[in-house]
C-alpha cells in the first residue's frame, strides 16, 4: 500500500466525527485511501462532466440600488412541480474563480463544489437550485488581485467581525432576491465553498447564522472568535492535513472553539491531502445525504 494509503488507513477512524452520536447517525466518509483508484474514479468523472454540467447554469447579473453589480450563475431543477419548494445551495468559489466573466466560478477547481449537486443522479434524489455568484474581491473583505493572489492566511485581510465583506453582502442580496422569485424552501438554504470560498462560508454564517440550514466550509480560514455565533449552525468542515496554503490548524482551532461553545460540528481531515482537499470532500456520497437532511 502506498505511504499515503497507510497513513490514511491508520487515521481513518479519527477523520470522521459525528456532531452527536445520540442526536444523529454518523455520516461515514469512504474508507478508501485518497490516492486509491476507487477515490480517483468519481473525481475524474466529475471533472470530465464539468463543462456539460456548467452549461445547465443560466447567466445573470445582479445590480443593486447603489449600482453595485455582481454576476452569477443559476441552476434550476429540470422539473418544478406546482406548489413544491426546493432547497438552494449557495456555492462560493475559490480565488481561481474570481473575476467578472461569469464563467470561472464553474471552472477549474470550482467544478467540484459548484457542480456536484447538479449531477443527474444527485438531482434525481435531491432536486435543488444551485447559485454560484462571482466576486472580484475576497468574500470576507480583502481585494483579490489575480496577479498577486494571497498564498498564506497572513496575506488575507478580513473584515472586523461586525462588518460584512462586500462580496458576501452582494451574495446575500442575490440570494434574498431569488427567494422572492423562485420556489425556494427558506428552511433549506445551504452554503458551501472552498479556500477563499470556505473563508466566505465561515464569514457569511457568522453574520446570518439563522439564515442557513447548514454549511460546508472546505479548507477555508475561519475566525474562532465567531464560534459562539455559529455554534447552532449544522456544519461539516473538511481540511487536508498536508495543506500548505491554509494550514489545517485553522480548522482544528475552529472546531475546538465550536465544541467549547457547545457546538456539534462534523469534521473530516484527510491525512496526506493538501489544499486540493475539495476534490475528495465534494465526492463523498455521505455529504449530500447529510446536507439535504438538514432543515432550519
Amino acid at each position: 500500500m502506498p505511504r499515503l494509503g497507510i497513513a490514511f488507513a491508520a487515521a481513518v477512524a479519527a477523520c470522521v466525527f459525528a456532531s452527536n452520536a445520540a442526536a444523529q447517525p454518523a455520516f461515514r466518509i469512504l474508507p478508501q485511501a485518497p490516492d486509491s483508484v476507487e477515490r480517483q474514479v468519481p473525481i475524474e468523472a466529475l471533472r470530465g462532466k464539468g463543462p456539460a454540467l456548467a452549461e445547465a447554469f443560466t447567466p445573470h447579473a445582479y445590480t443593486n440600488a447603489k449600482g453595485e453589480r455582481m454576476p452569477y450563475r443559476l441552476f434550476s431543477p429540470a422539473r418544478l412541480d406546482p406548489g413544491r419548494v426546493y432547497p438552494l445551495v449557495v456555492f462560493l468559489h475559490g480565488a481561481g474563480g474570481s473575476g467578472t466573466d461569469n464563467l470561472k466560478q464553474l471552472q477549474g477547481a470550482n467544478v467540484f463544489g459548484a457542480l456536484v449537486w447538479t449531477l443527474p443522479e444527485n438531482q434525481a434524489r435531491y432536486p435543488a437550485f444551485v447559485l454560484a455568484p462571482q466576486s472580484d474581491v475576497n468574500w470576507p473583505c480583502t481585494v483579490y488581485d489575480p496577479k498577486n493572489p494571497p498564498r498564506i492566511p497572513a496575506d488575507i485581510k478580513f473584515c472586523p467581525p461586525d462588518v460584512v465583506g462586500i462580496g458576501a453582502r452582494m451574495a446575500f442580496e442575490i440570494t434574498d432576491s431569488l427567494l422572492g422569485s423562485l420556489p425556494i424552501d427558506k428552511g433549506r438554504i445551504y452554503i458551501t465553498g472552498h479556500s477563499m470560498g470556505g473563508a466566505g462560508t465561515w464569514h457569511m454564517i457568522a453574520h446570518r447564522p439563522r439564515f442557513f440550514a447548514a454549511a460546508v466550509p472546505v479548507c477555508g480560514h475561519p475566525l474562532p472568535s465567531t464560534a459562539a455565533a455559529v455554534k447552532d449552525v449544522p456544519i461539516w468542515n473538511f481540511h487536508g492535513a498536508a495543506d500548505d496554503i491554509e494550514p489545517v490548524t485553522s480548522s482544528r482551532v475552529m472546531i475546538d472553539a465550536l465544541r467549547k461553545a457547545a457546538g456539534r460540528p462534523l469534521y473530516t481531515e484527510y491525512a496526506g491531502v493538501g489544499h486540493n482537499v475539495f476534490m475528495w470532500a465534494y465526492t463523498e456520497p455521505a455529504l449530500l445525504e447529510w446536507l439535504f437532511t438538514q432543515r432550519r
